[in-house]
This record gives structure tokens, C-alpha cells and sequence, in this order.
């Protein structure tokens, strides 16, 4: 099964980041020149997606708006002989370029599972990729492509992993594993959330990539809700361990920068800043002056 469409979840509340999340959507708030959403797409692209599912709330139209064709700005643009402008324009023509778009509507946000699981009609009998675009990573190889050339042997779902330090996990869905090789595991069990970090069974956290198969949409529909009525996505893979049915972890190589949050945010933003080849120079020149 090749890979070519991406599920894109963006139908979140944003509540951490309220009072902004008011009247921008956090996958809209910019990560130094570009918002948070591109980031992921440019990432899908660049993996060979052809078609990108978001999955929106009645909230969240802009984010397709984002990435359509503006006649009338670029009108504007070339009237007043914004010239720099016209071209920051086309990087997102060039973006979307080869790529379609299509949403599914969720009316409630209840579980990263049931927003999987409205796209089914959409990816019908075939593998598909999840990108949470809260979760950002700076790599060589594009993450999904890490996991691209895992799932061309396994043909099994594959999570996406990054090595965490102790005191981090009780943040984090935390797997247990066995080793295969190098960078894959095989995946044993899944603790969200472990209450003390002596309780987590690896230093290895789930990032926000994941590949599945149509056997995940199977075990989606008979994943029990949890307490606030949600389908959670682990659960619906510790079902499928609980039937030895086999999932793979990949720790990918690359840094992970995340977006969940204020600080999170402001973090990424202070490191792909500091790496920006025209703000740069300038930015470190100021950093020292008032650090």
C-alpha cells in the first residue's frame, strides 16, 4: 500500500491558547514568517502526500482559505508594486502546487480517534498518514518519510517516537516496546499519561505522526468512549496489541519542536527564528544586546 493522503486534525478548541485562540485558530499563529499549519503541509509534500484531509470544525474554514488562490490580494499587490509581497503570494501557490484539498466536518471535538475515524470514507481500503500539526519536526529527511520507508517492509501501523528525559513523560503517552534494530520497536502497550515517571515503561513518548492501516478504522469503531465521551486513538491501538495484531514504533531522527502550548510556542518560535536565513544575524545581534 502506497502512501499518498495525510489526515490532518484541526478541529481543537485551542484553549491554552485563549485568549488569541478567541479569534485565531492556533494552527493559524505564526512560527516566525509562516503559520503553524503550513508547516505540516510543506512536510506532507515533501513526503509525497498528494492530498491533504483536514478535518475542521464549523470554526476553522479559514485554515482552507489559507490555502487558496487570493485574486484580489494579489490584484492589490501588483497594483501598488509590492514586488517582495507578490512572492511570499506564490510560495504558497508553489506550496500547493500538485497537492488537493478536502475536509470532513467535526461538529464535537471529542477524541483525536473519532476526527480519524470521520475521514474513513475518504481514505477508504487504503494506508494513510495522521499529522497532528501541534508537533513540528526540523529534519533532513521529513518525518513521514522516516516512516514512509518503514511501512514499505511492515505494511503494520507505525508511531512516530522521540527519547524523552525522565522527568518529562508523566506529559506524555509513553510506550512500552522490544527492540528490532537500530531506531524500530515493536510496540508492547501504551501509558497515557503515566501519573510518576517511575511508572512509564521506556523514556520513548508518542509524537504526533502516526501510519494507519484500514484495520485501525475497524478497531476505532468498537473503541469504547472514554469519561468525556471521547475515542482516543491509543486506545484503539492497545486493542489491537490486546489481539497481537503488530504495531511498529519508529524514533525518528530530527528535533521536535512543539506548539501545544504558550511557552511551547514560544520556543519553536525563538529556534526556527535563530535558524531563519534573513532574520538571523539580526535577531542574535539583539539578543546579546538585551540578554
Amino acid at each position: 500500500m502506497e502512501i499518498k493522503k495525510v489526515i490532518i486534525p484541526v478541529a481543537g478548541l485551542g484553549t491554552r491558547f485563549l485568549p488569541l485562540s478567541k479569534v485565531l485558530r492556533k494552527e493559524l499563529l505564526p512560527l516566525v514568517d509562516k503559520p503553524i499549519i503550513q508547516y505540516g503541509v510543506e512536510e506532507a509534500k515533501a513526503s509525497g502526500i498528494k492530498e491533504i484531509i483536514f478535518v475542521v470544525s464549523s470554526q476553522k474554514k479559514e485554515i482552507l482559505s489559507y490555502f487558496e488562490k487570493s485574486p484580489e490580494l494579489e490584484r492589490i499587490t501588483k497594483f501598488r508594486k509590492r514586488d517582495y509581497l507578490i512572492s511570499e503570494l506564490k510560495k504558497i501557490d508553489s506550496l500547493t502546487k500538485g497537492l488537493s484539498f478536502s475536509s470532513v466536518f467535526q461538529k464535537f471535538a471529542l477524541g483525536d480517534g473519532q476526527a480519524i475515524l470521520l475521514t474513513e470514507k475518504i481514505i477508504g481500503n487504503q494506508a494513510a498518514a495522521v499529522l497532528f500539526p501541534d508537533d513540528i519536526v526540523d529534519s533532513k529527511t521529513p518525518c513521514l518519510s522516516q516512516l514512509f520507508k518503514i511501512f514499505k517492509t511492515s505494511q503494520k501501523p507505525i508511531i512516530a517516537l522521540k527519547k524523552l528525559p525522565k522527568e518529562r513523560l508523566p506529559s506524555y503517552g509513553v510506550v512500552d516496546v522490544e527492540k528490532i534494530t537500530g531506531r524500530l520497536y515493536k510496540i508492547k502497550g501504551i501509558i497515557e499519561k503515566p501519573k510518576d515517571a517511575s511508572l512509564a515503561p521506556s523514556n520513548l513518548v508518542i509524537v504526533g505522526r502516526y501510519i494507519i492501516t484500514p484495520e485501525v478504522f475497524d478497531y476505532l469503531k468498537k473503541t469504547p468512549k472514554n469519561g468525556t465521551r471521547e475515542v482516543i486513538l491509543a486506545n484503539a491501538f492497545q486493542a489491537m496489541i490486546k489481539d497481537n495484531k503488530a504495531i511498529y514504533g519508529y524514533e525518528f531522527e530530527g528535533e521536535w519542536l512543539e506548539c501545544g502550548d504558550k511557552l511551547q510556542w514560544l520556543k519553536s518560535n525563538l529556534y526556527f527564528s535563530l535558524k531563519h536565513s534573513k532574520f538571523a544575524p539580526e535577531l542574535k545581534k539583539y539578543l546579546k544586546k538585551i540578554c
